[in-house]
């Protein structure tokens, strides 16, 4: 069973406004560079290791794709690794660009 908390995007919002929050997206490069939530630093197997050197175990994660399924394994393999508060984020960025076009 998982421990992965979904998330809505009020909730991203109110966690990337009031925390130190790491939001992580997980879609391919290419698609991330053509528009990604504003902060959103991409996560690959590129700079897994990276990422996860840099980054705080206490801080809340949030991990984005396309659609909130494949978010759902790599958030529980980040809770896995040692990080307390991880989240996928529901609907994914489809549901984020419906909300908040981007320019």
């Amino acid at each position: 069973m998982s421990q992965v908390q979904q998330i809505d995007i009020t909730g991203v919002k109110t966690l990337l406004e009031k925390e130190d929050c790491l939001l992580v997206d997980i879609r391919e490069p290419a698609i991330f560079q053509q528009g990604h939530i504003p902060g959103a630093v991409h996560l690959g197997n590129h700079n897994l290791e990276q990422v996860l050197n840099e980054a705080e175990f206490d801080q809340p994660v949030v991990v984005c794709c396309y659609h909130g399924i494949s978010s759902i394994s790599v958030a529980d393999y980040l809770i896995q690794r040692g990080f307390e508060e991880v989240y996928s984020l529901a609907g994914g960025f489809e549901a984020w660009a419906r909300e908040n076009p981007l320019p």
